[in-house]
């Protein structure tokens, strides 16, 4: 049986949830990222990175309320 997740701790979401949650193109994500107005991603691996839903979440609310 699965046990609930922690609300605690922020689920991690890769480029493709990403980029479905905010529309947003791969290309516009990195541009927003390098001009510091969209959250950075956390190393995972060598290769691999992700982002906490939550700091995803509190850049559309802030879009949302601008």
């Amino acid at each position: 049986m699965k046990k609930p997740a922690n609300p605690a701790v922020p689920r991690l979401l890769r480029l493709k949830e990403v980029k479905e949650k905010t529309g947003m193109a791969t290309s516009s994500i990195y541009a927003e990222m390098a001009a510091e107005k969209f959250p950075r991603p956390v190393r995972l691996t060598r290769r691999a990175v992700a982002w906490p839903d939550n700091l995803i979440n509190q850049w559309i609310s802030d879009r949302l309320s601008t």
